[in-house]
C-alpha cells in the first residue's frame, strides 16, 4: 500500500507497510502515482514486464521523456527488492499471537478525586463526576490499586501510576501517601514506579511543585490556549475565568522542570477553530512541550467539531506545521505531541496493532476501587471489569478489548496512517456506534492530516541539514 500526497512544496512517498518515507521530484512521484494505481500489490518481476514500462509511457509520455521514465522505474525496482516500496503487510499474521496475550497490567489510571474545583463545559467525566457521585479515594484503595497493579504485572518491571481525576490536587495528601507507598514495594518487589499527574493548576503552589519535581516522571498541564479561549471553555463554578490564576503557576512549572518532562494540554472545539493561535500563544508564554487535542462531543453540542468544520481544520494543522519548520529554522522549536512521529523505529507490533492497551494493559480506578478498561469508560457499568479487592472479575470484557485492532476495524484496513494510530479511540468508537471495533471518522480524518503534516515536518528538517 502506498500513499502519496503533497505538503509545503514536498512531494512525499509513504509505503505504508515498511514504515519507509520518499521524498521526491515530480516525475518520481507521477511514475509511483501511476504504478500504484495499475496494482498496488506489485513486485519486482510485475514492474519488469515490459506492459508495465509500456503502460508508464503511454501515461505519462506527454510529460516526461522515455529515458527518464526508465530510469525512474529501475529505482522503483531496486526500492521495491529492498523492501522499501510497495512491501506486502506482514503485521497481520502476528494477530493471533496479540490476541492470545494474557493480560499483564503495565499501567493504572488512578482517580483519585470524583471532583473538581473548575466546571469545564466539555469535560466527559461531568466535572469529576462520572455518571456517579462525588468523592475521593482513599489511601486504603489506593494502596490495594498498587499491591493490585503489582500482583497483575508478570515480569514487568517498570510501571506507570497516573494521578488523574476531576481534580488530583483536591486529594493531595493521599497522592504523597501512595507515591511514598509505591516507593517502598518498588524495593520489595524490584519494581520501578513512573507517577504522571494530570491538574488543573488551580491548587498548584511551591509544596506541590516541588514534590512533583521530585517523584513525578511527567505533568499534564490543562489549559486551553488564549485568555478568551481558555476562558469560555474551563471556567469556575461561578462563571469566572481561571486563565490569570493558573498560567503563571504553569510557566513557573515548567521552567522548574527545565521545559522537560511535561505537556500544556488544551482542547479546541468549534469556538476556536483557529487552534494553532493556540498552539503559537503557547509557545510565545515559553512553553516548549505542547499538546491541543479535538474536543470529541455529541452532535447537539454548540461547540462540537463537525464534519463540515474538516476543511478549517485540516488549514490550521498545515499552518502550524509550516510556522513549527521555520521557528526550528530560527532556533525556536517546540514540540507538538501530535505532530510527534518515529520514522526510524516506532512503537513495538503489538502497539501499532492495537493502540494504547486499554482494557488489557492499561486500567482505571474508581475511588471506591472499581476497574474500567480506561479512564473514558469509568461509570458505564457494562465496562465494569470488577475490582481491586477481587482483581479483573470479567475477564471477558479484557478479551474483547485484546480482540480490537486495526484488522477487527473495516475502515482502518484501507487507512494508510492506521499503524500511526493503531486505530484509533475505543472509548470515542463506542461513543458513536456502540461498538469498540469501528472508528470515529471525524477524528481518523484529524489524525490522517496529522500524520501527513508530521511526515512533512521531518522532510523538510532533514532537508535543511542536508543544505548545512
Amino acid at each position: 500500500m502506498i500513499h502519496l500526497y503533497q505538503n509545503n512544496g514536498y512531494n512525499i512517498v509513504l509505503d505504508v507497510n515498511s514504515g519507509a518515507v520518499h521524498v521526491v521530484d515530480q516525475a518520481a512521484y507521477d511514475v509511483i502515482g501511476v504504478l500504484e494505481k495499475q496494482n498496488e500489490f506489485h513486485t519486482p518481476e510485475t514492474l519488469r514486464e515490459p506492459e508495465t514500462a509500456a503502460d508508464l509511457k503511454k501515461e505519462l509520455g506527454s510529460r516526461y521523456g522515455e529515458e527518464d521514465i526508465e530510469d525512474i522505474l529501475e529505482a522503483v525496482i531496486t526500492l521495491t527488492e529492498e523492501g522499501r516500496l510497495f512491501t506486502r503487510d506482514v503485521y497481520e499474521d502476528f494477530i493471533d499471537e496479540v490476541k492470545q496475550r494474557k493480560t499483564v497490567v503495565k499501567a493504572l489510571c488512578l482517580h483519585i478525586a470524583h471532583d473538581c474545583n473548575l466546571a469545564c463545559k466539555y469535560c466527559f467525566a461531568e466535572e469529576g463526576e462520572y455518571h456517579g457521585r462525588r468523592a475521593l479515594m482513599s489511601f486504603e484503595v489506593g494502596k490495594k490499586a498498587l499491591d493490585f497493579l503489582i500482583a497483575n504485572s508478570g515480569k514487568r518491571r517498570n510501571l506507570e501510576v497516573d494521578f488523574f481525576g476531576g481534580e488530583p490536587l483536591m486529594n493531595w495528601q493521599v497522592v504523597k501517601d501512595l507515591v511514598a507507598y509505591g516507593r517502598e514495594q518498588e524495593k520489595i518487589h524490584d519494581k520501578h514506579f513512573r507517577f504522571t499527574l494530570t491538574t488543573n493548576g488551580v491548587l498548584l503552589n511551591d509544596e506541590v511543585q516541588e514534590f512533583v519535581n521530585r517523584e513525578m516522571d511527567n505533568v499534564v498541564l490543562s489549559l486551553d490556549g488564549r485568555k478568551e479561549v481558555n476562558d469560555k471553555m474551563r471556567p469556575f463554578r461561578n462563571g469566572k475565568g481561571s486563565y490569570d490564576l493558573i498560567v503563571p503557576k504553569f510557566q513557573k512549572l515548567a521552567e522548574s522542570r527545565n521545559q522537560q518532562k511535561y505537556y500544556i494540554r488544551g482542547t479546541f472545539t468549534r469556538n476556536n477553530l483557529d487552534f494553532s493561535k493556540d498552539v503559537l500563544h503557547f509557545a510565545d508564554l515559553g512553553f516548549e512541550q505542547i499538546s491541543i487535542e479535538p474536543v470529541v462531543g455529541e452532535d447537539t453540542d454548540a461547540y462540537a467539531i463537525r464534519r463540515e468544520d474538516l476543511p478549517v481544520i485540516f488549514e490550521e494543522y498545515d499552518r502550524l506545521a509550516k510556522i513549527m519548520v521555520d521557528r526550528e529554522k530560527e532556533g525556536r522549536g517546540f514540540t507538538f505531541f501530535h505532530f510527534m512521529i518515529d520514522l526510524e523505529g516506532g512503537p513495538c507490533v503489538s502497539k501499532r496493532l492495537s493502540g494504547c492497551g486499554s482494557g488489557t494493559e492499561y486500567l482505571a480506578v474508581t475511588p471506591w476501587g472499581d476497574l474500567y478498561p480506561c479512564h473514558q469508560f469509568v461509570g458505564q457499568e457494562e465496562f465494569l471489569m470488577g475490582n481491586v479487592d477481587d482483581g479483573i472479575t470479567k475477564p471477558e470484557i479484557a478479551d474483547e478489548f485484546r480482540g480490537c485492532s486495526v484488522y477487527s476495524k473495516e475502515s482502518c484496513k484501507k487507512c494508510f496512517a492506521r499503524f500511526y494510530c493503531s486505530g484509533g479511540c475505543m472509548a470515542n468508537s463506542y461513543k458513536f456506534h456502540h461498538t469498540i471495533n469501528d472508528t470515529y471518522e471525524v477524528s481518523c480524518e484529524m489524525e490522517r492530516k496529522r500524520v501527513e503534516c508530521a511526515i512533512m515536518i521531518k522532510a523538510a528538517l532533514a532537508d535543511q541539514e542536508s543544505a548545512e
